[in-house]
């Protein structure tokens, strides 16, 4: 039974593999050829964020879906740029983590300006409970990879977020998505918590790590 469904799967997931990836090695190649910084990319990244976070503020949720579907693309093939260019350096990974934080930010801050306009104050602290809870899945782990080898548990990482929003937006269905994103991504930093105090508690913790805190 097992391998009848994995010869039901697999050409699904294949093609899906295949054809994301053809897709991206073309953006990427042409990206590359523009000569423009991997870095130039990140930056193009976030002012795409921002211009989906306006047309969210506006209500134009489905406008906003598309240009976050461009802006995943350019998440993603800055760091590939930086691969087929020769130009990867631990500032570049910075700056693309930093601003993607922003980029976050803004996306939440356009729906909760949305709910503001329209005077639904309970969704505009959904969505500020969405925008926190995203923000805190990010810190978790860079603050458990501070102290410990790796923290990469739970589900709810950016690019997951990005495609729930995507969706939300596309099928107009922003308020299902956000309850979504507010519980999941709770549920990963309560995990991410757990996860690292079990594994200071073993005896896990990096060699220059500050465990001064009692646990």
């Amino acid at each position: 039974m097992d391998s009848t469904v994995k010869r039901l799967k697999h050409p699904i997931t294949h093609w899906i593999g295949a054809g994301g990836g053809w897709l991206l090695r073309h953006v990427v190649s042409g990206l590359a050829a523009t000569g423009l910084t991997p870095n130039t990319f990140t930056f193009l990244g976030l002012f795409v964020n921002s211009v989906g976070a306006a047309l969210f503020a506006m209500g134009r949720f489905r406008d906003a879906a598309t240009v976050l579907f461009i802006a995943g693309f350019l998440d993603m093939a800055d760091g590939q740029v930086a691969r087929r260019v020769g130009r990867v350096t631990a500032f570049g990974a910075f700056l693309d983590s930093t601003l993607d934080r922003y980029s976050d930010l803004a996306l939440y801050m356009g729906l909760v300006v949305y709910y503001t306009l329209i005077g639904r104050p309970f969704y505009m602290v959904l969505a500020a409970v969405a925008m926190a809870s995203s923000f805190m899945v990010s810190y978790s782990r860079a603050r458990a990879e501070s102290l410990i080898p790796s923290c990469k548990v739970g589900f709810m990482e950016r690019p997951e977020r990005l495609v729930l929003l995507i969706l939300g937006g596309a099928f107009n269905r922003m308020a299902q998505v956000l309850w979504v994103i507010a519980t999941i991504s709770t549920i990963t930093v309560i995990h991410r918590v757990a996860y690292t105090h079990r594994e200071l508690r073993a005896g896990h913790a990096l060699p220059a790590a500050d465990v001064s805190q009692p646990l």
